[in-house]
């Protein structure tokens, strides 16, 4: 089994994409982004300084979900008409197993669930649904310390994981140096499907960080370097 370095680059893949006007009609897109966090590099990033319990000692946590995101051919729907009445408190907190926390799932909700046309507990059950769809290989919970690797190992691992997946599938995106995240692209049936021109983006770094599990990825705060979404 090939040993994985740490990932840490500069984010490529929104550098062509857009987000259309907020406020689309809910259900109208054609296809999801699922987006899956290392869990270690976000809390070095944005989720430490702001003190998330997702990033406390001890959680162990490798990729997350950041969100599964309605998306066109090109660009994406956000902030979207909906009749859908929000998730409770207890619904969102049902969600910080697989996404880390609470505060993420009802962001997540409000920017992008809104747009799948879908009652806030269906979007939370497809999302769990679509995150379990996808197997995480095994050698990334033995990150037991950062490692410098290149993005394209980390989607190769992905492949060699997921034999229904292929390349114009998933990409890995890069942020301040290090791994960012592994983006999956699924047909509204959650099936693994091509991914828009605008999304096929990946992080070219041969020396990425990727952070141990559990720990941050680097001694220095970088609050503010994430691209959210």
């Amino acid at each position: 089994m090939r040993v994985f370095a740490v990932v840490i680059g500069f984010v490529m893949a929104f550098s062509g994409a857009v987000a259309r006007a907020d406020g689309e009609k809910a259900g109208d897109f054609d296809y999801y982004v699922m987006a899956l966090s290392w869990s270690s590099n976000w809390c070095a990033l944005e989720g430490d300084a702001r003190g998330e319990d997702q990033c406390l000692p001890g959680k162990g946590l490798t990729f997350t979900l950041h969100g599964l995101w309605p998306q066109y051919e090109n660009g994406w729907p956000a902030y979207c008409r909906t009749t859908a009445r929000d998730p409770s408190r207890g619904e969102s907190g049902a969600m910080a197993d697989i996404m880390g926390g609470a505060g993420l799932a009802w962001y997540q909700w409000k920017k992008h669930g809104r747009c799948a046309g879908l009652s806030a507990q269906d979007y939370f059950a497809t999302a769990r649904k679509a995150f379990g769809s996808i197997k995480e290989p095994e050698v990334f919970a033995k990150v037991s310390k950062a490692l410098e690797v290149p993005a394209a190992v980390v989607e190769e691992a992905f492949l060699a994981a997921n034999p229904g997946l292929a390349k114009d599938m998933i990409t890995v995106t890069c942020s301040a140096g290090m791994i960012q995240e592994v983006r999956l692209c699924l047909t509204k049936d959650l099936q693994p499907r091509r991914c828009g021109d605008d999304v096929i983006r990946d992080c070219r770094m041969t020396d990425a960080v990727l952070g141990a599990v559990g720990k941050l990825a680097l001694d220095l705060p970088l609050a503010g370097v994430f691209l959210p979404r």
